[in-house]
């Protein structure tokens, strides 16, 4: 009987602690949220990637969302956002609409492209993505990284990271954290 009982109370422990970390996550996670600052320039560090301001970005092929395939050097000659995001990630999701925005109504006029890399071996799956891009209206190329080697050669390790890639293919700065409209406008002026 004793054994029973104490098995008992270690099985009933081990549910609270479940439940109290399931809402201590919840509320960091609406903290998040409510607290969600743009994100923020960062230093570049020299690496074997070529990730340093200047350096050339490496190049990569994907397939897109819609079935086609990118290849990021193709793009040399226009100004590339490329940004890489996961559909369960909330300042991914806060970020999309301002860049949809941006597409809409600057990408064109400045000779910018937006490439969304969905990090999709850290996603949950498909059809969640797809319906992601519908929910927001996403017009722009959805890149996807099945592999997930495009989103390590990138060290998109905190999502949103975006990179703002010249004319000539060189990274000119790097952004981890959600971006708005106004602050893709003043990233992509001082590209050449």
């Amino acid at each position: 009987m004793p054994k029973k009982i104490i098995g008992l109370v270690i099985l009933a422990a081990m549910i609270a602690i479940v439940i109290i970390g399931a809402v201590k996550n919840n509320t960091s996670e609406s903290d998040a949220l409510n607290n969600m600052a743009l994100g923020s320039d960062v230093d570049f560090l020299p690496t074997e990637e070529g990730l340093a301001k200047g350096e050339k970005a490496p190049d990569f092929q994907l397939t897109t969302l819609d079935g086609e395939v990118v290849t990021l050097s193709d793009y040399q000659g226009q100004k590339v956002i490329l940004n890489f995001w996961a559909t369960w990630c909330p300042p991914c999701r806060a970020e999309m609409p301002h860049m949809q925005n941006y597409f809409e109504d600057q990408a064109e006029e400045a000779n910018v492209v937006i490439l969304a890399v969905n990090l999709t071996t850290e996603d949950k799956g498909l059809k969640t993505i797809e319906d992601f891009v519908e929910e927001f209206g996403l017009e722009f190329s959805i890149p996807m990284d099945d592999k997930g080697d495009v989103g390590s050669t990138y060290q998109a390790v905190s999502i949103p990271t975006s990179y703002m890639i010249d004319t000539k293919g060189r990274i000119q700065n790097k952004v981890v954290g959600p971006m708005d409209a106004p602050m893709m406008e003043q990233l992509v002026k001082e590209m050449e």
